[in-house]
């Protein structure tokens, strides 16, 4: 495949950077030689050179980011580095790349994300004179990005500091490829899409996010090889960090979703862009139509209450509601027609393109039974702020309440009402099985795939993620952590606890939380299952603790990480989006509590898909997919605590599932060699032993 040139400079060989005495350890960095690093390092450079596919299991503390990102600069080709999230592309950018280059030299390395990150140019000078704006935020905040625009080199939203994250301005100006005229857009040349491919076709090593690297990938095959699709230039070799999540980032990008916000944007964009066009008279009529009929779609979906379920009655539905499906349809293709028809209005081409796109996967999410696709619905609250923020899923008057009393801490304005809240319907079709998908698309077509992870193996093999993610032939490697588990950690596992499925669980895990914050003096991470689990405890917890409380939904994640960091003896309740990617050092994080092993929800239609799969293809679905994926998600939610060789502290599961089932036997064999106990005076002693030695 293409790459960049090689470097005219020579770059250290890799015993030269990482071996006692070398580059490294003559760095600004405290340095400790890692034999696991080098040895990561070792296997990358093999895997390139001879174009191997390459998996490898790095502890925490490894160093793994030098490890993979030397032996990629040492190759002269072009790399490409794709993330789990971007707080870890913003890492690898603007401190990992930048302290390498203090050790070897400046670097061709660029940094891209979703389009919808950017700002179109040509969205901004078509809607200054548009009555479209609503209300007076969006009319201030216009000028703020208008302003901005004129001296920002990115065009990346996240320079816009004032900006709020649900801004709706930003949606109707961001450069997604669904609104772009492409080369013949006026912009084009000035276009920060533009930018951004140039410097990757320049870029030794390209970062992005898995997101942005599946939604890529699925462009392209969609256009079926066309030049210009896409964003993202060909590399040798690709290296996934945060590999654990790739079934899912990817299931998301080779399935479908329409949602009723999505005719609805159509219609607006379609409103501001042809509006006073030559031959554009009827659309807006049209336009209202689609909305109105869209709408009326949507409501009458066979859906009981929010959240995912399953869409298996699709057949019925339609016979019952056809008329509704069917104006639904009529409406998109006599816009298709109004469109084709505007031959000398440059935005119509585009235009008609999302709206064909729309009506086509509206049509498969309705009427097609392909058998690697499970269909579902989806309902999604979205709570906004009578001030600033969100609070998912919280009481107005009691939150309020508590955070006057100093209880929870959040900033001023976060705070919401149910009554502000509105909802979005989707229309999903996900792919039961994707491995056959990733050999073909990533695994068979790039040279070297490397897939890196602090939490890839189960019992300390690989067949799992291999199976799931259709990963053939490949070397493997383990990269055992260089922390001292068995003296830095203590795993509590209380006993005489209920089931979690029981009805005496919430109050005898309340119990048993409030002891051992007591003896930790907060400073401690509670994790939960799902949101309803953290809301009961913290009801329950709440005006009996001395501790700051942090609740995961006050505030956005990073604003809560950082008052937790800031904030002396705080206790954080959360949920998914805590369990990883977050790196909190010091005495700060004494204590990481789990509710319950983290079983994906078996009512959940694609989960339910997947299991049935597996059980028709002879396989045990309990045993071969839900404790696998399960082990991993707890050796993430556990990896919060111990981040450095300084760290210290306890780790509580409230399941006593993990001793009385067999299956517990996996999970404990999968966990690093914690010193385990089930008796609280351990904790108490752990932490004494502590306090004496500081």
């Amino acid at each position: 495949m293409p790459s960049s040139e090689i470097p005219i400079r020579a770059l250290p060989t890799l015993h030269e950077f990482f071996a006692p005495g070398g580059i490294l350890a003559r760095s600004s960095l405290p340095f400790e030689y890692r034999t696991g690093q080098l040895q990561m390092a070792k296997a990358v450079e093999l895997a390139l050179n001879e174009r191997r596919h390459l998996i490898v299991e790095a502890g925490t503390g490894t160093g793994k980011t030098l490890a993979y990102l030397l032996p990629a600069l040492r190759t002269g080709q072009r790399i490409i580095v794709s993330t789990g999230t971007k707080a870890l592309q913003d890492q690898l950018f603007f401190r990992d790349v930048p302290f390498l280059e203090t050790l070897i030299g400046d670097l061709r390395v660029c940094y891209m994300k979703g389009r919808a990150n950017y700002l179109c140019r040509h969205k901004l000078v078509s809607l200054r004179n548009q009555p479209i704006l609503s209300g007076l935020e969006e009319i201030d905040q216009y000028r703020q990005i208008a302003e901005w625009e004129q001296t920002t080199e990115t065009g990346d939203r996240a320079e816009l500091s004032g900006m709020p994250e649900s801004s709706a301005l930003w949606a109707k100006l961001d450069a997604r490829t669904e609104a772009c005229l492409g080369s013949s857009c006026p912009d084009y040349r000035r276009c920060f899409i533009t930018e951004m491919r140039r410097k990757a076709l320049e870029s030794d090593i390209i970062i992005v996010n898995h997101h942005l690297f599946f939604a890529d990938l699925s462009v392209k095959r969609e256009a079926g090889g066309a030049p210009d699709a896409g964003i993202l230039p060909e590399a040798a070799a690709v290296v996934f960090d945060e590999a654990h999540e790739l079934e899912d980032v990817a299931s998301s990008y080779f399935g479908l979703s329409v949602s009723n916000i999505r005719f609805e944007e159509l219609a607006r964009d379609t409103d501001s862009l042809l509006r006073g066009k030559q031959g554009a008279a009827n659309l807006p009529a049209l336009t209202q139509q689609l909305r109105d009929r869209a709408r009326i779609f949507f409501a009458g979906l066979p859906m009981t209450g929010d959240g995912r379920q399953p869409f298996t009655e699709r057949e019925h539905f339609l016979e019952a509601n056809s008329d509704l499906y069917d104006s639904v349809r009529a409406t998109l293709q006599r816009l298709e027609a109004e469109m084709d028809a505007l031959t000398s209005v440059e935005e119509a081409p585009g235009l008609r393109k999302r709206v064909s796109r729309l009506r086509s996967e509206f049509e498969f999410l309705l009427e097609s039974n392909a058998s690697n696709m499970v269909y579902w619905m989806e309902r999604r609250v979205h709570q906004f702020a009578e001030r600033s923020g969100v609070l998912k899923g919280h009481d107005f008057s009691r939150a309020e309440n508590d955070h006057k009393k100093g209880r929870t801490l959040a900033p001023e304005g976060r705070f919401s009402s149910t009554r502000n809240a509105s909802r979005t319907t989707f229309l999903q079709a996900t792919p039961i099985d994707i491995s056959e998908l990733l050999h073909e698309l990533v695994f068979d077509q790039i040279p070297t795939v490397v897939l890196t992870s602090a939490t890839l193996t189960v019992q300390g093999g690989f067949e799992h993620i291999r199976k799931r993610l259709g990963l053939a032939e490949a070397r493997e490697l383990v990269v055992p952590s260089h922390f001292k588990y068995g003296e830095q950690a203590i795993l509590y596992l209380p006993p005489e606890m209920p089931d979690p499925r029981d009805a005496e669980f919430p109050e005898a895990a309340a119990r048993c939380i409030q002891r051992v914050l007591e003896i930790t003096k907060g400073r401690a991470f509670c994790l939960f299952t799902s949101y309803a689990q953290m809301r009961a405890l913290y009801e329950r917890l709440a005006p009996v603790l001395d501790f700051p409380i942090l609740l995961h939904g006050t505030a956005p994640r990073k604003a809560l990480l950082e008052q937790f960091r800031s904030t002396p003896n705080a206790v954080l309740f959360g949920t998914s989006s805590f369990w990883q990617g977050v790196d909190v050092q010091g005495e700060a994080l004494s204590c990481v509590i789990i509710d319950r092993l983290p079983f994906a929800v078996p009512s959940d239609p694609v989960i339910q898909a997947r299991m049935k799969a597996i059980e028709e293809a002879g396989g045990k679905p309990f045993s071969d997919y839900q404790v696998p994926s399960a082990v991993l998600t707890l050796k993430q939610g556990f990896g919060r605590l111990i981040r450095s060789l300084e760290d210290r502290g306890v780790l509580v599961l409230l399941d006593p599932r993990i001793r009385k089932q067999r299956y517990g036997q996996t999970f404990l064999a999968s966990l690093p060699p914690y010193r385990m106990t089930a008796t609280i005076t351990d904790v108490e002693e752990f932490f004494a032993d502590l306090a004496n030695k500081n």
